[in-house]
């Protein structure tokens, strides 16, 4: 009955829910923009204020950019960290909001109600749905139902700076047994999720320099080296006719996705046709051997994102020129150290050059894969817990990008993180016209409340 009770409690307040999140939606707290430093600090003191109402003791810590939102409460139980981040993206182009991005409004859609501003989805509305399950908690029983540490960022939006120095300089007083984070989506309309597995990143731009000077292509013409004719070979190499990946060792390490996990995967249906008819495509490009969903969520990939040569101005300019360069990332999995990927793949690129070629290397970011354990009992707990809520049953899944704030947790922390949240694929986070669902924000809170109460 003492969930019961809890779950009641939030359909009641859902009004005054709303309301207190409508005045977090009104801060401006763009992280990326130092013009809008005092609208983030007001964000973070505002929660500071609220969470002190509910018991916690809270404080907004200094970074070398913007505050850090520390806060603990409870007794007993097994100890719990929550992570979420206040700071939201900028709006531009604003002239495409159908309204003030930070006048947040409810509003009816075909799809339901919505809460339309920035933040909405992406973090603020989602970070709401802890914090009010607590709220409930303390309504009904006069206490949290278990230790609880909360830890809210007001960097993310902006690349995390301060983020793992931070955690370093920290760890004892944040280190739990579990970090749950409320930044990612559901499956479907119904079908909610935990994201147990997260494909990291790995940037390399390559340059390859030929002649001292652009040629012109009548005089050195077939007979001089052209770099992109290089370049255009080294990307052609890079996979096979089935879709793999063709540098030595790339897979080596990688474990297989466990077998039930598979099986949870293939229960949900996923059509591929369907999703890239969304954007106009029609055939999955990656391993042959694979599922779609293992493709997306359990498969490395290298992908081109750029390619830069010669002259592509209007008209036409007969040029050899005397470098071409192209962008490079790899979305990685679990086993793959990016540092010896990037080895591999320079090594990959010098021992396809020709004589008077030389490749240039610009090394960008570099971050891990992660991947949880889910044999601890509170994963299928907390999975149970959201069945329950939701029209369909939970499922693990993966994700194809990356959310650093886990790795960081498991590499700093030693803490495994549960990623549970609740928004839509056309919340258009990030964009115009931002939104969350309103059945997201009160199922949501009432996720929380059942999760808590099953694993706590």
């Amino acid at each position: 009955m003492s969930l019961d009770a809890v779950l009641s409690r939030i359909d009641d307040d859902l009004p005054q829910s709303l309301e207190r999140l409508m005045a977090f939606l009104a801060i401006p707290s763009i992280s990326t923009d130092p013009a809008y430093a005092p609208e983030v600090r007001r964000a973070a003191d505002w929660l500071v204020e609220d969470l002190r109402g509910l018991g916690f003791t809270a404080e907004a810590r200094p970074t070398q950019g913007h505050p850090m939102v520390v806060a603990h409460g409870g007794e007993g139980g097994r100890p719990l960290l929550f992570y979420g981040h206040y700071d939201v993206q900028p709006v531009d182009p604003l002239d495409l909001w159908e309204r003030d991005p930070f006048d947040p409004q409810i509003e009816d859609t075909p799809e339901g109600q919505v809460i339309r501003g920035r933040g909405a989805c992406d973090d603020k509305g989602q970070l709401m749905t802890f914090v009010e399950a607590c709220r409930a908690w303390v309504a009904v029983h006069g206490a949290l139902p278990t230790r609880l540490t909360l830890l809210f960022e007001g960097e993310e939006e902006s690349g995390s700076p301060s983020m793992v120095p931070f955690l370093e300089a920290n760890a004892d007083e944040l280190r739990a047994e579990l970090a749950l984070i409320c930044d990612t989506s559901l499956y479907d309309t119904e079908t909610p999720a935990i994201t147990t597995s997260l494909r990291g990143l790995l940037g390399q731009e390559v340059t390859i320099r030929g002649a001292e000077r652009d040629l012109h292509s009548g005089s050195f013409g077939g007979l001089a080296m052209n770099p992109i004719r290089v370049l255009s070979g080294i990307i052609a190499d890079l996979h096979d006719q089935a879709g793999r990946v063709t540098i030595p060792g790339f897979y080596d390490g990688i474990p297989e996705t466990p077998a039930e996990v598979l099986a949870q995967w293939e229960r949900l249906d996923f059509d591929a046709t369907a999703f890239l008819g969304d954007v106009g495509l029609s055939t999955p490009a990656g391993e042959t051997d694979r599922t779609p969903l293992e493709q997306l969520w359990a498969r490395p990939t290298a992908e081109v994102n750029g390619i830069r040569g010669g002259y592509a101005g209007a008209g036409f300019k007969t040029v050899l020129p005397a470098e071409a360069s192209a962008k490079i990332s790899f979305r990685l999995v679990d086993g793959q150290d990016p540092q010896a990927i990037r080895t591999a793949f320079r090594h990959f690129v010098e021992t396809r050059l020709p004589p008077d070629c030389e490749a240039v290397f610009h090394d960008h970011g570099a971050a891990p894969a992660s991947r949880m354990d889910i044999s601890d009992p509170a994963f299928e707990a907390a999975r149970q817990a959201l069945s329950q809520e939701w029209p369909k049953p939970a499922a693990y899944i993966g994700a194809g990008g990356s959310i650093p704030i886990a790795g960081q947790m498991q590499q700093t922390l030693g803490m495994d993180s549960m990623l549970i949240g609740f928004g839509r694929s056309d919340d258009q986070i990030h964009s115009p016209n931002e939104k969350y669902h309103l059945s997201s924000f009160h199922r949501g809170i009432r996720s929380w409340a059942r999760i808590l109460d099953a694993i706590a």
